[in-house]
């Protein structure tokens, strides 16, 4: 048994869901079970549906229109989607008659792309002699907490999938599984949304519930790649990381998987593989426990951008055991996330997202410190064997000096797997480029 998963963009129109019948197909054999999003931006159109709602106005035609144009191309049954779409022209009225919607209404309205989208795949694969089976996440087992917007699954789905798949994968049951990502249930029965990532770790806790060969998740590149080919057009496939490396890519900017969808992979050991959809004879590149052969030095390059540098500085508080207790304290209190971190024995340099309203954070800090805020900054991440980081930094720190890039702040993770740079936002792309000269070619 495999797991495959497909994003939105992968089923946004009815070409694309033949494109991907065909994958499906082609891995019919692997007895896939097969874990969609909703079509294409379906979401956002029925998080505006919802805005318009509040105002009074109830209207479900953007969102009717694709899926009935779709079912039309690939000639087949809408009834199961219709029926669908008078459930949520019943609760946008709800929501226009209250002129409000809470976070367990946004997730059951959200939750209709999934639910549409799982419906017009089983149809069409059947159709076309396949033999496939829509699923909502729970009537696999999918339970979560009631957590709305952002929930977390229930460790019970360990032992409830397997009751539900188990058929499917001892030849039993032959119809393909189509399960809806995103989406869950609580014990309550109401619908919940897994957050974001929440289709990855939909199959990837499938996946590792069943003990899969592997989890492949689908996407327009082969695989993960060095970098970003929009920034450095020589980018190529990296073969194979862990599942360290992939969660420190993810979280620094690169789209793999969600960090929290490799916990369930991770604890049962279940391979990830990143497939081409437009490539399927690719390998693409798997992501595992540890390095199958020799640890490459530096594993991919990336970086987030928009990010705010702030330096702390307090001479008063020289060798205080309370200092960085201080610091960390007022970053829980105004709920301010931090990216990375350097420090000293007075200072601290710590990086935020720019987006983050800063003003009360900078007040409580200033009582006790002296507090610089530099803007438009970027995180550079390298991905690489740490236990190298002299080497490594020395060719890249070289390169970067001879065209000029001045490094702002550095910082090793205790991962071992990352080294981190600030630099201005407006160099952060020529300095991917140095780098990714200077490492791989």
């Amino acid at each position: 048994m495999i797991v495959m998963k497909f994003g939105g963009s992968s089923v946004a129109n009815a070409e694309r869901i033949k494109h991907v019948a065909s994958i499906i197909k082609a891995y019919k054999e692997k007895k896939p079970v097969v874990v969609l999003s909703a079509m294409g931006d379906t979401t956002d159109h029925l998080l505006e549906a919802a805005d318009q709602a509040v105002k009074g106005i109830v209207d479900v035609e953007g969102v009717a229109k694709l899926h009935k144009e779709t079912a039309e191309l690939l000639d087949v049954n809408i009834e199961t989607i219709q029926d669908l779409l008078k459930e949520l022209n019943q609760l946008l009225t709800g929501i226009s008659m209250l002129k409000e919607i809470s976070k367990r209404s946004r997730d059951y309205l959200v939750s209709f792309g999934e639910r549409m989208s799982v419906r017009m795949m089983a149809a069409y694969l059947t159709k076309e002699g396949i033999p496939a089976k829509f699923y909502d996440a729970w009537d696999i087992g999918i339970l979560s907490d009631s957590n709305y917007m952002a929930a977390e699954l229930l460790d019970s789905v360990w032992d409830d999938i397997p009751k539900y798949l188990t058929g499917y994968k001892n030849g039993t049951d032959v119809e393909i599984p189509i399960v809806t990502g995103f989406i869950a249930k609580d014990v309550k029965g109401n619908i919940t949304t897994l957050g974001r990532g929440g289709s990855d770790l939909t199959a990837t806790m499938i996946g590792a519930a069943m003990q899969a060969e592997e989890v492949q998740t689908w996407k327009d590149v082969d695989g993960i790649l060095t970098t970003d080919p929009r920034i450095v057009k020589e980018a190529k496939p990296v073969p194979e990381v862990t599942y360290e490396e992939a969660q420190e890519l993810a979280m620094f900017g690169a789209q793999v998987l969600h960090p929290r969808s490799m916990v369930p992979v991770r604890k049962s050991g279940t391979p990830v593989r990143v497939k081409n959809s437009y490539n399927i004879t690719s390998p693409g590149s798997i992501i595992v426990e540890n390095h199958t052969g020799k640890v490459p030095p530096v594993c991919a390059i990336t970086t987030v951008k928009n990010i705010t540098l702030i330096d702390i500085v307090s001479s008063r508080m020289l060798g205080a055991a309370g200092f960085l207790a201080h610091v960390f304290n007022n970053f829980l209190k105004w709920n301010i996330s931090i990216d990375v971190i350097a420090t000293s024995e007075v200072s601290v340099s710590l990086t935020v997202n720019t987006k983050a309203d800063l003003s009360g954070l900078i007040a409580d800090l200033e009582q006790a410190s002296q507090v610089s805020v530099r803007k438009e900054k970027a995180i550079v991440t390298i991905i690489c064997d740490a236990a190298h980081s002299s080497a490594i930094l020395a060719s890249g720190f070289q390169a970067l000096a001879e065209e000029g890039i001045n490094v702002q702040m550095i910082s090793q993770g205790a991962s071992k797997v990352n080294i981190s740079m600030i630099v201005d936002a407006d160099e952060a792309d020529k300095t991917i480029q140095i780098l990714h000269s200077a490492y791989f070619n």
